[in-house]
């Protein structure tokens, strides 16, 4: 059973040359979209069950979050740090001068501290939060266990992402029309939770939530999917899809309306939580402790 979540990872049909440009064309937004806005808000409201207040906080990919002034309200006395990818543009989110007379110039802020993700040195904070990036990566383990590195001992995560629940309806639009999928699959809550533990991580908690958007019309809807990234299929269609085509599209996403009127679809979010313990190795015959653990258990008072 241990093996299935990696192993599933490893065999999630998703291409990562596309997943990159999918992060950049996000990072370079004007804003984040709503719906990472929305699960920012109520990711935060569950930070309230854990009692622990860090005092340094690494906002993970925050141009994508769009988390800062919920994470400065909630620990107003912590460091906040943006961990960025080096490699995506952030241009977008410029600030527009202020003229001479705007208050924004008698109260400007100073630039929050940023640090890349590549430079993370292990024990960086006490709080990762990772708010809509999970599924920009191919590989979640992989990113589990870079976090899990990034986090003091007692330190913990908290993160949301998209589950297999996102969009069914759109999926089973383009099959009935014999389309190649619209985008690649997402990972499963339970399969998470298992990569959680097996990345480190203690006392992992998972819930999900389904949060269905509505939109005036179907040209707004497509423009809203097309603000949350792109499709990362490599079985997606290989080609520029024609005017005629997109009409269909049109008419298919329409056909999701309710009695309003207004086309719909359901987004399955996942949130989840775990901490960062004490290195506790397993004890045979010969045992080999890695020096910065066994000096953090000898600050502990524990044994080897």
């Amino acid at each position: 059973m241990a093996d299935a979540p990696a192993a599933h990872a490893r065999q999630r049909p998703v291409d990562a040359a596309a997943l990159t440009r999918l992060r950049r064309r996000v990072a370079g937004a004007t804003d984040a979209p709503w719906l990472h806005r929305e699960v920012a808000r109520r990711m935060a409201e569950r930070l309230s069950l854990v009692t622990r207040k860090p005092a340094r906080v690494l906002d993970f990919n925050p141009h994508c979050g769009a988390s800062r002034d919920l994470l400065a309200a909630a620990y107003p006395q912590a460091r906040i740090v943006d961990v960025v990818d080096s490699g995506l543009a952030t241009r977008g989110r410029a600030e527009a001068p202020a003229p001479w007379w705007s208050p924004r110039r008698w109260r400007a802020a100073a630039a929050p501290e940023t640090c890349p993700a590549e430079a993370l040195g292990p024990g960086s904070g006490d709080l990762l939060w990772a708010n809509m990036a999970l599924h920009g990566w191919a590989d979640p383990q992989a990113r589990f266990a870079a976090w899990q590195s990034a986090l003091a001992v007692d330190g913990f995560l908290m993160f949301s992402t998209l589950g297999p629940g996102t969009l069914e309806s759109l999926a089973t639009l383009y099959r009935e029309r014999g389309w190649p999928p619209p985008f690649a699959p997402f990972v499963d809550m339970h399969d998470l939770g298992d990569m959680l533990v097996e990345s480190g991580f203690a006392d992992p908690v998972m819930d999900q939530e389904t949060i269905t958007l509505t939109w005036p019309d179907a040209a707004a809807a497509l423009a809203e999917l097309r603000s949350l990234g792109g499709n990362a299929d490599p079985r997606r269609f290989g080609g520029l899809r024609t005017p005629r085509w997109r009409d269909a599209l049109l008419g298919a996403l329409a056909s999701t309306a309710g009695a309003d009127g207004r086309p719909r679809l359901a987004f399955e979010v996942v949130y989840g939580h775990a901490f960062r313990v004490a290195p506790r190795p397993r004890v045979t015959a010969r045992t080999e402790i890695a020096v910065d653990d066994l000096r953090t258990m000898a600050r502990q008072g524990k044994q080897p």
